[in-house]
Parts: C-alpha cells; structure tokens; sequence
C-alpha cells in the first residue's frame, strides 16, 4: 500500500538515509525510535540543509514515514567529528569508533572517502510520524 505525504508537507524536499534499501530501513528506524538525531554528508552532496529547514524521510521502498526539521548545521573535517556528533547519529554502539568504521565504508562505497573530507554535519529532531511501524517492525 502506497503512502502519500500529508498534504501539510508536500512542499518539502524528500531524501531517504544511506545508499541502500536495508540501510534506509535502519537508519529511519533509529530516527522514529528518536535515537538518531543526526546526520553528516559530504559537503558537496545536492541535500545542504539549514536550520529551520524540514524534510520527508523516505523509508527503503520510496515511502514517505516522518518529517524532520533541522536544528543546527556545522562544517568540519572526518577526522575532526566528535564523540558526542557519532552518538547523536545513534548507530551501532554509538561510539566515536563505531560511527569512523561505519562511515569510512559508507563514504568509501561512494568513493569519496579521506581523513581530511569536509562534512556537512547535522543535528535535526523528529517533527511527526506519517504512521505507526506495523508491530512486527519495532
């Protein structure tokens, strides 16, 4: 069954987290559950954000499933990221390790990988869920 964005947020730009169905699935999961509330990209990535600003998240099939907005947007280098930005992107363990192993393979799958690779890095919070995940989900 095909979800459409309430009519209140279908101005809004749509992206979905990660470069895999799977991945998207999961990262959405942790932004519904509120345990992610951050995100980084490349800085030249089309998606630059600024505070204020709200999205659609799509879930791994295309599907729209909750509207973020954007509370703080800053700049700074892979190897500058903090213990405190890797847990409030809340995967893993939400370790400064785990989120440089996890984000070495993402940005090194897109081929833009380096030490020194400027980021965009993003804080954001939940602003609504479009529906409940079916119990066999959560």
């Amino acid at each position: 069954m095909s979800k459409t964005i309430p009519e209140r947020y279908q101005h809004l730009r749509t992206f979905a987290f990660g470069d895999s169905p799977a991945l998207a699935d999961e990262l959405l999961e942790l932004v519904i559950k509120g345990i992610k509330t951050a995100t980084c990209s490349t800085e030249d990535e089309p998606n630059t954000s600024t505070p204020g600003e709200r999205w659609v998240v799509l879930d791994g099939r295309g599907e729209p499933r909750c509207a973020i907005e954007t509370t703080e947007v800053t700049y700074r280098r892979f190897n500058e990221v903090d213990a405190a930005f890797a847990y409030d992107e809340g995967e893993g363990d939400r370790s400064l390790a785990y989120w440089g192993s996890a984000h070495r393979a993402y940005f090194g799958r897109l081929g833009r990988f380096s030490e020194d690779m400027m980021l965009m890095c993003e804080r954001f919070r939940l602003v609504e869920v479009f529906d409940d995940l079916p119990h066999s989900e959560q």
